[in-house]
């Protein structure tokens, strides 16, 4: 059975990717950010989007420094997450987010934005400018160049979730601070062709 879904609404029909935390610093000042609308965009050079309200002081840090970091969160992080997409670093001067929290940081390879220690995976991102886009459509292009990930839950290329790794599992927002997280994987066969 089918039903109408309200227009403000269908983008809840394609949001339940990967929730993500966009970390960026710049001038003595970092910020962390939740956002739930971010993808993959390219493969060489591998390139991602991300959705960066006007408003946010993240924007502000990733405008000024030209670089920013995606930390991918997983059930563990759930708190923390729904914490710091519902606080503003605006309103932190002294400390910020990561010390009012308690959240553990480590360096990236390539970027000065921090990487939270506690997500699966990181993506180091150089921004790679579309005023355009970034001013009518708060739409933010990045440029990965560099990424790490937790091997209990990604290597060679792949994320494998197992029952021993339900706090590890990639987190998805479906609106008003509600996730669910990624579910068991299966194998789809192929279709017989009908005459």
């Amino acid at each position: 059975m089918r039903s109408p879904v309200e227009l403000p609404k269908s983008y809840r029909l394609l949001n339940h990717g990967p929730t993500v935390l966009v970390s960026a610093a710049h001038g003595g000042r970092r910020n962390v950010m939740a956002a739930a609308w971010a993808m993959p965009l390219d493969f060489d050079p591998p390139k991602v989007a991300v959705v960066l309200d006007k408003s946010s002081f993240t924007r502000e840090l990733v405008e000024a420094s030209a670089e920013f970091a995606l930390n991918v969160p997983c059930r563990a992080f759930a708190d923390a997450t729904n914490t710091v997409g519902n606080a503003s670093g605006r309103e932190m001067i002294e400390p910020d987010k990561f010390a009012t929290y308690g959240l553990s940081t480590f360096a990236g390879d390539k970027v000065a934005a921090p990487l939270l220690e506690g997500c699966v995976a990181w993506l180091e991102c150089k921004l790679l400018r579309e005023p355009h886009n970034e001013q009518r459509y708060d739409l933010f292009i990045g440029e990965v160049i560099a990424a790490q990930a937790d091997a209990r839950v990604f290597s060679a290329g792949r994320w494998h979730f197992g029952p021993e790794h339900d706090a590890l599992r990639t987190l998805h927002h479906i609106a008003g601070g509600a996730f669910f997280t990624i579910g068991e994987p299966f194998k789809a066969g192929a279709l017989l062709q009908t005459p």
